[in-house]
Protein backbone atom coordinates (compact mmCIF):
# COMPACT_ATOMS: atom_id res chain seq x y z
CA UNK A 1 0.00 0.00 0.00
CA UNK A 2 1.63 3.21 -1.20
CA UNK A 3 0.59 6.26 0.78
CA UNK A 4 1.08 9.98 0.22
CA UNK A 5 0.78 12.29 3.20
CA UNK A 6 -0.10 15.96 2.81
CA UNK A 7 0.69 18.21 5.75
CA UNK A 8 4.11 17.69 7.27
CA UNK A 9 3.31 19.43 10.56
CA UNK A 10 2.86 18.15 14.10
CA UNK A 11 -0.10 15.91 13.34
CA UNK A 12 1.35 14.69 10.06
CA UNK A 13 4.30 13.28 11.98
CA UNK A 14 1.92 11.42 14.30
CA UNK A 15 0.52 9.64 11.26
CA UNK A 16 4.00 8.91 9.92
CA UNK A 17 4.91 7.36 13.28
CA UNK A 18 1.80 5.17 13.13
CA UNK A 19 2.29 4.14 9.51
CA UNK A 20 5.79 2.87 10.36
CA UNK A 21 4.14 0.11 12.40
CA UNK A 22 1.82 -1.18 9.67
CA UNK A 23 3.13 -4.04 7.55
CA UNK A 24 3.19 -3.58 3.80
CA UNK A 25 2.82 0.20 3.89
CA UNK A 26 5.22 2.65 2.27
CA UNK A 27 4.95 6.44 2.32
CA UNK A 28 6.03 7.42 -1.18
CA UNK A 29 5.32 11.16 -1.25
CA UNK A 30 5.20 13.99 1.27
CA UNK A 31 3.42 17.27 0.55
CA UNK A 32 4.15 20.35 2.64
CA UNK A 33 3.74 24.10 2.64
CA UNK A 34 7.46 24.90 2.47
CA UNK A 35 9.95 22.64 0.73
CA UNK A 36 12.85 23.05 3.18
CA UNK A 37 10.80 22.09 6.24
CA UNK A 38 9.06 19.29 4.37
CA UNK A 39 12.38 17.88 3.18
CA UNK A 40 13.60 17.66 6.77
CA UNK A 41 10.58 15.58 7.72
CA UNK A 42 11.01 13.42 4.60
CA UNK A 43 14.64 12.78 5.51
CA UNK A 44 13.63 11.77 9.03
CA UNK A 45 11.14 9.20 7.74
CA UNK A 46 12.95 8.08 4.58
CA UNK A 47 10.39 9.45 2.11
CA UNK A 48 11.71 9.78 -1.41
CA UNK A 49 9.45 12.39 -2.98
CA UNK A 50 8.77 15.88 -1.62
CA UNK A 51 6.61 18.62 -3.10
CA UNK A 52 4.57 21.66 -2.15
CA UNK A 53 1.91 20.81 -4.77
CA UNK A 54 -0.70 18.14 -4.02
CA UNK A 55 -1.61 17.95 -7.72
CA UNK A 56 1.93 16.80 -8.50
CA UNK A 57 1.63 13.96 -6.00
CA UNK A 58 -1.79 12.90 -7.31
CA UNK A 59 -0.30 12.37 -10.80
CA UNK A 60 2.20 9.81 -9.48
CA UNK A 61 1.60 6.13 -10.21
CA UNK A 62 3.21 5.10 -6.91
CA UNK A 63 0.39 6.60 -4.81
CA UNK A 64 -2.65 4.46 -3.95
CA UNK A 65 -4.09 6.62 -1.20
CA UNK A 66 -3.63 9.99 0.50
CA UNK A 67 -3.81 11.09 4.13
CA UNK A 68 -4.62 14.79 4.51
CA UNK A 69 -3.23 16.55 7.60
CA UNK A 70 -3.53 20.00 6.09
CA UNK A 71 -5.30 23.10 7.47
CA UNK A 72 -9.01 22.69 8.21
CA UNK A 73 -10.04 25.16 5.52
CA UNK A 74 -8.40 22.99 2.83
CA UNK A 75 -9.82 19.60 3.86
CA UNK A 76 -12.94 19.36 1.71
CA UNK A 77 -11.41 20.78 -1.48
CA UNK A 78 -8.37 18.53 -1.19
CA UNK A 79 -10.50 15.45 -0.43
CA UNK A 80 -12.50 16.15 -3.60
CA UNK A 81 -9.22 16.60 -5.48
CA UNK A 82 -7.92 13.23 -4.28
CA UNK A 83 -11.14 11.37 -5.08
CA UNK A 84 -11.26 13.04 -8.48
CA UNK A 85 -7.75 11.72 -9.16
CA UNK A 86 -8.84 8.18 -8.30
CA UNK A 87 -7.07 8.04 -4.92
CA UNK A 88 -8.52 6.72 -1.67
CA UNK A 89 -8.40 9.45 0.98
CA UNK A 90 -8.36 9.87 4.72
CA UNK A 91 -9.08 13.42 5.83
CA UNK A 92 -8.01 14.50 9.28
CA UNK A 93 -10.76 15.91 11.46
CA UNK A 94 -12.75 17.97 10.60
CA UNK A 95 -14.01 16.75 7.24
CA UNK A 96 -14.98 20.35 6.42
CA UNK A 97 -15.81 23.65 8.04
CA UNK A 98 -19.27 23.83 6.45
CA UNK A 99 -22.07 21.33 5.97
CA UNK A 100 -22.26 21.98 2.23
CA UNK A 101 -18.59 21.06 1.79
CA UNK A 102 -18.99 17.92 3.91
CA UNK A 103 -21.98 16.87 1.82
CA UNK A 104 -19.96 17.42 -1.37
CA UNK A 105 -17.25 15.03 -0.19
CA UNK A 106 -19.83 12.36 0.72
CA UNK A 107 -21.45 12.74 -2.71
CA UNK A 108 -18.07 12.39 -4.46
CA UNK A 109 -17.24 9.26 -2.46
CA UNK A 110 -20.53 7.68 -3.50
CA UNK A 111 -19.88 8.62 -7.11
CA UNK A 112 -16.36 7.14 -7.19
CA UNK A 113 -16.80 4.18 -4.83
CA UNK A 114 -13.37 4.90 -3.35
CA UNK A 115 -12.60 4.66 0.37
CA UNK A 116 -13.04 8.06 2.01
CA UNK A 117 -12.58 8.26 5.76
CA UNK A 118 -12.39 11.07 8.29
CA UNK A 119 -9.96 11.04 11.21
CA UNK A 120 -12.42 10.95 14.11
CA UNK A 121 -9.68 9.46 16.28
CA UNK A 122 -11.79 9.04 19.42
CA UNK A 123 -13.59 6.11 17.77
CA UNK A 124 -10.22 4.31 17.72
CA UNK A 125 -8.58 5.21 21.04
CA UNK A 126 -8.45 1.98 23.13
CA UNK A 127 -10.10 3.79 26.06
CA UNK A 128 -13.17 4.71 24.02
CA UNK A 129 -13.20 1.35 22.25
CA UNK A 130 -13.39 -0.34 25.69
CA UNK A 131 -16.52 1.70 26.48
CA UNK A 132 -18.01 1.08 23.03
CA UNK A 133 -17.64 -2.70 23.25
CA UNK A 134 -19.44 -2.77 26.62
CA UNK A 135 -22.26 -0.54 25.44
CA UNK A 136 -22.82 -2.76 22.41
CA UNK A 137 -22.69 -5.89 24.58
CA UNK A 138 -25.41 -4.44 26.82
CA UNK A 139 -23.15 -4.36 29.88
CA UNK A 140 -23.48 -0.60 30.36
CA UNK A 141 -25.74 2.16 29.02
CA UNK A 142 -24.56 5.71 28.66
CA UNK A 143 -26.52 8.23 30.73
CA UNK A 144 -24.30 11.30 30.39
CA UNK A 145 -20.99 12.34 28.90
CA UNK A 146 -19.23 15.25 30.58
CA UNK A 147 -16.39 16.47 28.36
CA UNK A 148 -13.72 19.14 28.79
CA UNK A 149 -11.66 20.26 25.79
CA UNK A 150 -9.09 22.71 27.12
CA UNK A 151 -6.10 24.54 25.65
CA UNK A 152 -4.18 27.73 26.38
CA UNK A 153 -3.81 29.74 23.21
CA UNK A 154 -2.80 33.35 22.76
CA UNK A 155 -0.94 33.00 19.47
CA UNK A 156 -1.55 31.00 16.29
CA UNK A 157 0.81 28.07 16.99
CA UNK A 158 0.59 24.30 16.56
CA UNK A 159 1.17 21.44 19.01
CA UNK A 160 4.94 21.76 18.51
CA UNK A 161 4.87 25.48 19.38
CA UNK A 162 5.48 26.49 15.76
CA UNK A 163 3.54 29.20 13.88
CA UNK A 164 0.40 28.00 12.09
CA UNK A 165 -0.64 29.10 8.61
CA UNK A 166 -4.33 28.75 9.59
CA UNK A 167 -6.62 29.43 12.54
CA UNK A 168 -8.05 26.63 14.69
CA UNK A 169 -11.74 26.55 15.67
CA UNK A 170 -13.49 25.27 18.79
CA UNK A 171 -16.72 24.34 16.99
CA UNK A 172 -15.75 22.86 13.62
CA UNK A 173 -12.57 21.16 14.85
CA UNK A 174 -12.55 20.40 18.55
CA UNK A 175 -16.29 19.99 19.14
CA UNK A 176 -16.47 17.65 16.14
CA UNK A 177 -14.62 14.98 18.16
CA UNK A 178 -17.20 14.95 20.94
CA UNK A 179 -20.34 15.46 18.82
CA UNK A 180 -19.46 12.40 16.74
CA UNK A 181 -18.26 10.32 19.69
CA UNK A 182 -21.36 11.02 21.77
CA UNK A 183 -23.74 9.70 19.09
CA UNK A 184 -21.38 6.78 18.40
CA UNK A 185 -21.19 5.77 22.06
CA UNK A 186 -24.85 6.42 22.83
CA UNK A 187 -25.84 4.33 19.84
CA UNK A 188 -28.51 6.86 18.89
CA UNK A 189 -28.69 10.02 16.78
CA UNK A 190 -28.51 13.49 18.32
CA UNK A 191 -31.98 15.05 18.46
CA UNK A 192 -31.28 18.24 20.42
CA UNK A 193 -28.27 20.55 20.41
CA UNK A 194 -27.60 23.94 22.00
CA UNK A 195 -24.52 26.16 22.08
CA UNK A 196 -23.31 29.43 23.59
CA UNK A 197 -19.94 31.10 23.16
CA UNK A 198 -17.78 33.66 24.91
CA UNK A 199 -16.02 36.70 23.40
CA UNK A 200 -14.04 36.39 20.18
CA UNK A 201 -10.29 36.99 20.28
CA UNK A 202 -9.51 40.44 18.80
CA UNK A 203 -6.69 39.09 16.59
CA UNK A 204 -7.53 35.42 16.00
CA UNK A 205 -11.18 36.22 15.31
CA UNK A 206 -12.49 33.05 16.97
CA UNK A 207 -14.48 32.31 20.10
CA UNK A 208 -12.13 31.45 22.96
CA UNK A 209 -14.77 29.70 25.09
CA UNK A 210 -17.81 27.62 24.18
CA UNK A 211 -20.41 25.45 25.89
CA UNK A 212 -22.46 22.79 24.09
CA UNK A 213 -25.36 20.60 25.24
CA UNK A 214 -26.49 17.51 23.33
CA UNK A 215 -29.29 14.96 23.73
CA UNK A 216 -29.55 11.61 21.93
CA UNK A 217 -32.76 9.95 20.82
CA UNK A 218 -32.43 7.36 23.60
CA UNK A 219 -32.28 10.04 26.31
CA UNK A 220 -28.51 10.16 26.91
CA UNK A 221 -27.12 13.68 27.32
CA UNK A 222 -23.74 15.34 26.84
CA UNK A 223 -22.24 18.50 28.31
CA UNK A 224 -19.18 19.80 26.46
CA UNK A 225 -17.01 22.68 27.68
CA UNK A 226 -14.34 24.05 25.34
CA UNK A 227 -11.75 26.73 26.01
CA UNK A 228 -8.60 28.28 24.60
CA UNK A 229 -8.23 30.17 27.92
CA UNK A 230 -7.48 27.26 30.25
CA UNK A 231 -4.10 27.61 31.97
CA UNK A 232 -3.74 24.03 33.13
CA UNK A 233 -3.68 20.47 31.79
CA UNK A 234 -4.28 20.55 28.04
CA UNK A 235 -6.36 18.18 25.96
CA UNK A 236 -9.77 16.53 26.11
CA UNK A 237 -11.07 14.50 29.03
CA UNK A 238 -14.25 12.42 28.84
CA UNK A 239 -16.32 11.34 31.83
CA UNK A 240 -18.77 8.57 30.97
CA UNK A 241 -21.57 8.36 33.53
CA UNK A 242 -23.32 5.05 32.90
CA UNK A 243 -26.04 3.02 34.57
CA UNK A 244 -23.38 0.54 35.66
CA UNK A 245 -20.23 2.49 36.44
CA UNK A 246 -18.42 5.75 35.75
CA UNK A 247 -15.33 5.95 33.55
CA UNK A 248 -12.87 8.70 32.63
CA UNK A 249 -11.00 8.55 29.32
CA UNK A 250 -7.87 10.57 28.69
CA UNK A 251 -6.81 9.84 25.13
CA UNK A 252 -5.67 6.18 25.14
CA UNK A 253 -5.89 5.76 28.94
CA UNK A 254 -8.96 4.86 31.02
CA UNK A 255 -9.78 4.95 34.74
CA UNK A 256 -12.98 4.37 36.67
CA UNK A 257 -14.81 7.02 38.68
CA UNK A 258 -12.44 6.45 41.60
CA UNK A 259 -9.39 7.07 39.37
CA UNK A 260 -8.44 3.38 39.44
CA UNK A 261 -6.71 2.38 36.16
CA UNK A 262 -8.46 0.04 33.75
CA UNK A 263 -6.22 -2.12 31.57
CA UNK A 264 -7.02 -1.42 27.92
CA UNK A 265 -3.79 -2.87 26.53
CA UNK A 266 -5.62 -5.85 24.99
CA UNK A 267 -8.43 -3.88 23.36
CA UNK A 268 -6.61 -3.66 20.01
CA UNK A 269 -3.23 -4.35 18.41
CA UNK A 270 -1.84 -0.98 19.50
CA UNK A 271 -2.30 1.61 22.23
CA UNK A 272 -1.95 4.42 19.66
CA UNK A 273 -5.32 5.71 18.48
CA UNK A 274 -3.89 7.38 15.38
CA UNK A 275 -2.08 4.22 14.34
CA UNK A 276 -5.34 2.26 14.81
CA UNK A 277 -7.16 4.85 12.71
CA UNK A 278 -4.60 4.42 9.92
CA UNK A 279 -4.83 0.62 10.21
CA UNK A 280 -8.58 0.84 9.64
CA UNK A 281 -8.09 3.06 6.57
CA UNK A 282 -5.61 0.67 5.00
CA UNK A 283 -7.62 -2.44 5.92
CA UNK A 284 -10.77 -0.96 4.35
CA UNK A 285 -8.89 -0.31 1.09
CA UNK A 286 -7.41 -3.82 1.03
CA UNK A 287 -10.75 -5.45 1.88
CA UNK A 288 -12.86 -3.25 -0.39
CA UNK A 289 -15.26 -2.17 2.38
CA UNK A 290 -16.54 0.93 4.13
CA UNK A 291 -14.27 1.96 7.02
CA UNK A 292 -15.36 2.85 10.50
CA UNK A 293 -15.50 6.67 10.49
CA UNK A 294 -16.25 6.84 6.77
CA UNK A 295 -17.26 10.27 5.50
CA UNK A 296 -20.85 9.02 5.22
CA UNK A 297 -20.88 7.77 8.82
CA UNK A 298 -19.63 11.07 10.26
CA UNK A 299 -21.86 13.35 8.16
CA UNK A 300 -24.52 13.57 10.94
CA UNK A 301 -21.87 15.17 13.14
CA UNK A 302 -21.45 18.00 10.62
CA UNK A 303 -25.21 18.41 10.37
CA UNK A 304 -25.24 19.06 14.13
CA UNK A 305 -22.27 21.45 13.91
CA UNK A 306 -24.11 23.37 11.18
CA UNK A 307 -27.15 23.78 13.44
CA UNK A 308 -24.95 24.93 16.30
CA UNK A 309 -23.15 27.45 14.11
CA UNK A 310 -26.46 28.91 13.01
CA UNK A 311 -27.48 29.26 16.67
CA UNK A 312 -24.25 31.08 17.49
CA UNK A 313 -24.52 33.41 14.50
CA UNK A 314 -28.13 34.24 15.38
CA UNK A 315 -27.11 35.03 18.95
CA UNK A 316 -24.35 37.37 17.75
CA UNK A 317 -26.80 39.18 15.48
CA UNK A 318 -29.27 39.86 18.28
Amino acid sequence: MRIALAGAGAFGEKHLDGLRNIAGVQVTSLVGRTLDATQKVADKYGIGHVTDDLAETLKRDDVDAVILCTPTQMHAAQALQCLGAGKHVQVEIPLADSLADAEAVVAKQRETGLVAMCGHTRRFNPSHQWIHHRVRAGEIALQQMDVQTYFFRRRNINAKGEPRSWTDHLLWHHAAHTVDLFAYQAGAPIVQANAIEGPHHPELGIAMDMSIQLKAANGAICTLSLSFNNDGPLGTFFRYICDNGTYIARYDDLVNGKEEPIDVSNVDVSMNGIELQDREFIAAIREGREPNSSVAQVLPCYEVLDKLEKQLVAARDR
